[in-house]
């Protein structure tokens, strides 16, 4: 098929890699601009844009697709399909009908559970046993189009965000390829009216670890925001970041280091850090940290 490909970040690579294997045209990639990056501030491209001009792929990257021009050379690529997946720009309704076959999305969730910016995060933040990708036929609405197939899989007791992230990636490429292989016979499914919920975009604000919570609130808080933005607590006045932890036994003051290897008391419960990073520092697992940096039991997480 003749594919127009809309995507940005790292999890829309390999779907991109996916539809060129299987030999599908793609007449353009569509990203996000370039944004300054790194320490020089430099304009550095998007992931898929590196990757598709390595492979050879028209790319663009308007600011926006409201406008005539940006419409008209869109449908001039007289596409069969596009396939969007984290592209990051709303598509009119002149854009979604432009194809003969409209407009795919591969989103990162069980639809209807988790529409919206954060879907991945929110799963894990919430304790869900299971998400999934679906594919989606767009429409003006936020995730709210009939899906034409979605799989299930189940979320680790331990999988961070980072690495439930690349599993969605990789599931999501080769569910597009098998839709757009049965696309004349798939029968899209509309959304059933119960269970939508919606995954806000992640607030830094939302980081800081409140050790007065739960262990299992900490510890799925922990794991869903890692590894960006990054759970946080202070310990010893410096700020450093938990980027992965599991459940734990053991009950003490609420913050309170509990032996040597950083169990930490919460409200109720604790949880163990396997992974953190001081400011500055690269991710350590909590073996090579204590190393470098002994947190002794009795210590108190979370104080200034």
């Amino acid at each position: 098929m003749r594919i127009v490909f809309m995507g940005t970040p790292d999890f829309s690579v390999p779907v991109l890699d996916a539809l060129v294997v299987a030999g599908h045209e793609i007449a353009a990639v569509y990203c996000q601009p370039p944004r300054p990056a790194g320490r020089g501030k430099k304009d550095r491209p998007t992931p898929v844009q590196a990757r598709a001009e390595a492979l050879g792929l028209e790319v663009r990257h308007p600011v926006s697709l409201r406008g005539a021009r940006e419409q008209a050379e869109f449908a001039a690529l007289d596409a069969d399909v596009a396939v969007v997946v984290a592209y990051g720009l709303i598509l009119p309704q002149e854009v979604l009908d432009a194809p003969r076959h409209g407009c795919l999305n591969i989103h990162a969730s069980l639809l209807p559970r988790w529409r919206g910016a954060a879907p991945i995060h929110r799963a894990i933040m919430a304790g869900d046993a299971e998400t999934g990708v679906c594919i989606m036929q767009m429409e003006a609405g936020l995730d709210t189009g009939p899906v034409l197939l979605r799989r299930a899989t189940s979320i680790g007791t331990e999988e961070t965000t980072g690495a439930l992230h690349d599993r969605l990636s990789m599931m999501g490429a080769e569910l597009i390829v098998e839709a757009l292989a049965r696309l004349p016979d798939l029968e899209p499914q509309p959304q059933p009216g119960a269970g939508v919920t919606y995954a806000e975009k992640i607030s830094k604000s939302e980081a800081r670890i409140d050790w007065t919570r739960p262990a299992e609130e900490i510890d799925r808080k922990i794991r869903g925001l890692s590894p960006f933005p990054g759970a946080w607590t202070m310990v010893e006045g410096e700020r450093v970041k938990l980027l992965g932890a599991r459940l734990a036994e053991g009950e003490g003051r609420p913050g309170e280091v509990l032996d040597d290897a950083l169990r930490v008391a919460c409200k109720a419960g604790a949880v163990q850090l396997t992974r953190l990073q001081r400011a500055g520092k690269g991710a350590q697992d909590a073996a090579t940290f204590l190393r470098g940096w002994p947190v002794p039991a009795g210590a108190r997480l979370g104080e200034e």
